[in-house]
């Protein structure tokens, strides 16, 4: 799981450097979000701009780090594409984390690009 860390004021940033979580990296995402957040920072802000593809295995690891952090060190959520935002979305859970439009410092999410068959993808 490739992913980049740096520190903006007091927040530690978290970039996912991969287009998809899923159930093939569910497990290998946490253990390594797990040990990149064991560096100083307080909020988390996990940045998913990149990323365009989550299903229900690779939301259960983001709660799951969020379980982790515990109550004390927030897990924030940033540049989420449409597809991302849509599973937060219908889920609920963009009720339950904090949401940026873009990371501190980072770019802006993918935008949406039409597939042809009616559904959006991450263009990019």
């Amino acid at each position: 799981m490739d992913i980049s860390t740096t520190r903006v004021g007091p927040a530690l940033v978290i970039a996912v450097k991969e287009s998809r979580i899923d159930a093939a990296v569910a497990i290998e995402f946490k253990e390594t979000v797990r040990a990149a957040a064991e560096e100083a920072g307080n909020p988390v802000i996990l940045d998913l701009s990149r990323v365009t593809f989550l299903d229900s295995s690779g939301l259960g690891a983001v709660v799951a780090v969020m379980k982790l952090l515990g109550s004390g060190r927030p897990l924030e959520l940033a540049g989420l594409t449409p597809a991302v935002a849509k599973v937060f979305r219908l889920t609920r859970m963009d009720s339950v984390f904090t949401i940026h439009a873009q990371a501190p410092g980072g770019a802006p999410a993918l935008p949406a690009a039409p597939t042809g068959d009616g559904t959006l993808r991450a263009a990019g």
